[in-house]
């Protein structure tokens, strides 16, 4: 079966998310993909055709190459015509664009659950239909309704965690994942809800106090949504200093001297990015950030690199920093972590960047194997 992926703005981390995922079909759990899509292997005409009996609800993006808001519009209200005349009720969903946005195939039920409700995408001769949409409104809740957030330290978007995440590769069920700068517990959450064991430390207090809080309010809400979920979480191994549920534990420690308990399986976290900017930094500013936050970086993977067995994951989100070109200036570590004991995967890439434009202190993801 052949797919296509609509990837997000920062198209090379998707594709590395889905490389290191074995293209993982489930759209709820990858953070970089807008929405996944099957070819349907026949002709559009015939594939709506086939549809169980009752009115369908049509949607066309066109992802070709010249493609434009009439070019959709005209194929959707094509097929309309044809399948009226067979005695086919159908509404087609209005484009805007060439291409249906995520919210408006959510809105609409594109997504794939229905049979008779349908997205399909065109690309030059060829057509997929949509099998999954990424839910935004999900990632909204999730970040928006945590109990204990705090603006000033920088807010983790959940999609970012769940990348992260993914980019650690294939991990067997049950797996712990290591947040050594876990913030108010984005990343921690996100690795709940995949089936993973959270394990979370932080130099801050307080930081470790909204985490708890907010794990806490996060498992209590899932096993409220999804009873099926409760089994899952209370069979895994229990910890001795955990939540009720025993499938995560946060503590105070500072990354580049803690102890971790065993076992790690995985180690994914957005690494010290240093002051917030609200415009681009001066050469000296710049400096200064290098030094402090390449240190932070440097103390965490040498504690981590003597804890850690041979072949463990890692992947950091590291700070980078806007430039008056519109470059963004990365710490200069590569070589220095690779002397440190790591494999560094994305090397040839100096590093994955997710941003917004004109962002000033950017997130660059290093994916790192122990040795």
């Amino acid at each position: 079966m052949k797919y296509l992926a609509v990837l997000g703005r920062q198209p090379e981390i998707s594709i590395a998310e889905l490389e290191a995922t074995n293209f993982c079909t489930d759209t709820s759990r990858l953070g970089g993909t807008m929405k996944l899509a099957e070819e349907i292997g026949s002709s559009p005409l015939e594939f709506l055709k086939n549809l169980p009996e009752g009115k369908i609800t049509l949607g066309v993006s066109d992802y070709s190459k010249n493609a434009s808001q009439r070019t959709a519009v005209n194929e959707a209200l094509k097929l309309k015509k044809i399948l009226v005349r067979h005695g086919r009720s159908v509404r087609v969903v209005e484009n805007k664009d060439a291409t249906l946005s995520t919210a408006t195939s959510l809105h609409n039920g594109l997504s794939g659950k229905n049979p008779r409700k349908v997205e399909l995408i065109k690309v030059e001769n060829e057509w997929f239909r949509v099998i999954g949409v990424q839910d935004i409104e999900a990632y909204a809740r999730r970040d928006q309704a945590r109990p204990a957030r705090d603006a000033k330290v920088g807010m983790l978007p959940p999609k970012l965690a769940q990348i992260l995440i993914n980019l650690c590769g294939p991990l067997p069920k049950g797996a712990t994942i290591l947040d050594p700068f876990c913030g108010t517990g984005v990343v921690l959450q996100e690795a709940l809800l995949m089936g993973y064991r959270a394990y979370g430390t932080d130099i801050s207090e307080r930081m470790v106090e909204y985490a708890n809080k907010n794990l806490n309010w996060f498992v209590s809400s899932l096993s409220r949504s999804r009873p099926s979920l409760r089994g899952s979480l209370e069979t895994a191994p229990r910890w001795s200093q955990c939540s009720e549920t025993n499938q995560f534990q946060v503590l105070v420690g500072d990354a580049t001297s803690f102890t971790w308990e065993q076992p790690i399986d995985a180690v994914a976290c957005e690494g010290y990015l240093g002051r917030p900017f609200s415009k681009i930094p001066t050469e000296i500013e710049l400096k200064e950030q290098k030094q402090e936050c390449g240190a932070i970086l440097r103390g965490f993977l040498k504690n981590l690199a003597l804890q850690v067995k041979s072949e463990t994951p890692v992947v950091v989100a590291a700070p980078a920093w806007l430039r008056e070109n519109g470059d963004y200036s990365r710490l200069d570590i590569i070589d220095e972590i690779e002397d440190m004991g790591y494999n560094v995967n994305n090397k040839t890439r100096e590093g994955l960047l997710y941003r917004r434009e004109g962002q000033v202190v950017a997130r660059d993801i290093l994916i790192l194997r122990k040795k």
